[in-house]
């Protein structure tokens, strides 16, 4: 059937932090970092994207929020316009582990379906964000908003959100440099040793109960990984000196933002010291990184 109504919708979509060391592709945390995406009903097809790294997202039909708003269309049966007008507003360093193709998938997705007379629930829309994204840490997280638990089952993914107190602040050092996930996955085993299983699982159920129950210290033992950071490192020079340079300077945890390159580090205070800190390590490394100092964000995406 149609769309019953042709109007301008915008989704709003915060930026994600994944795995936070040990949960790989599981742990997803929204971040008050925001991109926009704009949908209207054209005469052709276009898209235009402004904002920050605009010069390093595709502006063509091909891109993946593109991808997303046919993807609700097809699955809803809705009548396809001669042409979709889509504009990115983009507030996420690109290419950098902050999720940022995430948000244009949720983008795409969540106002096509305002267009198309809302046909799907949130939950059936991770699902197709999952199915264009891969995993469903990022676009969980983005969604719904504070620290969000995924599994996926089959095509179907199981979600637990959890709130993320405010009193906890991520400092992100972003190098000046993308680091793909293609690249990234690359360098990862095909396969584990029990030991390093059972060690992840440890820290990631640590990691649950710390945030649930507000027992913040123990985030200095629950974000340690061995199934993904010690081969991502390697791609990344002087994550070692940032990481020791921010829990010298009085951070409770560091770990990769997603795939990196972007460190994140997680405080309860001392953020202006442990932002310079980790600036600094770069810089020893001459790699120039931005600094952000965020808070969790944790209400997800919203359409107006």
């Amino acid at each position: 059937m149609p769309p019953t109504f042709n109007r301008k919708v915008t989704a709003r979509i915060p930026a994600s932090t994944t795995n936070l060391g040990p949960g790989f592709d599981v742990l997803g945390l929204a971040l008050q970092l925001y991109s926009t995406v704009t949908l209207e009903f054209s005469e052709t097809d276009s898209l235009s994207v402004s904002g920050v790294d605009a010069d390093k997202i595709p502006s063509t039909p091909a891109h993946v929020a593109f991808q997303a708003v046919e993807l609700v269309f097809h699955r809803s049966g809705s009548k396809r316009p001669k042409g979709f007008k889509l504009q990115i507003e983009n507030g996420i360093p690109a290419i950098r582990g902050l999720g940022g193709s995430g948000t244009a998938i949720l983008g795409g997705l969540l106002t096509a379906n305002v267009l198309c007379d809302t046909p799907f629930s949130h939950p059936e829309l991770l699902n197709f964000a999952t199915e264009l994204e891969g995993h469903p840490d990022n676009v969980a997280a983005s969604l719904y908003g504070g620290l969000v638990v995924s599994a996926q089952e089959d095509a179907q993914v199981h979600t637990v959100q959890l709130e993320c107190p405010s009193v906890l602040s991520i400092v992100l050092a972003i190098p000046d440099f993308p680091l793909s996930t293609e690249q990234a996955r690359g360098v990862l085993p095909t396969s584990v040793g029990f030991a390093d299983a059972i060690y992840n699982t440890s820290r990631s159920t640590l990691l649950i109960a710390s945030i649930a129950t507000r027992q913040f210290e123990m985030l200095r033992v629950a974000m340690k990984d061995r199934l993904h950071q010690p081969y991502r490192t390697s791609l990344i020079p002087g994550f070692d000196d940032v990481a020791e340079a921010a829990t010298t300077a009085g951070a409770l945890s560091v770990a990769l933002s997603g795939a990196g390159p972007t460190i994140a580090a997680y405080c309860l205070e001392h953020t202006e010291q442990v932002a310079e800190k980790m600036q600094n390590a770069f810089k020893k490394h001459q790699i120039v990184a931005d600094i952000k100092i965020l808070k969790p964000d944790a209400h997800g995406a919203n359409v107006f």
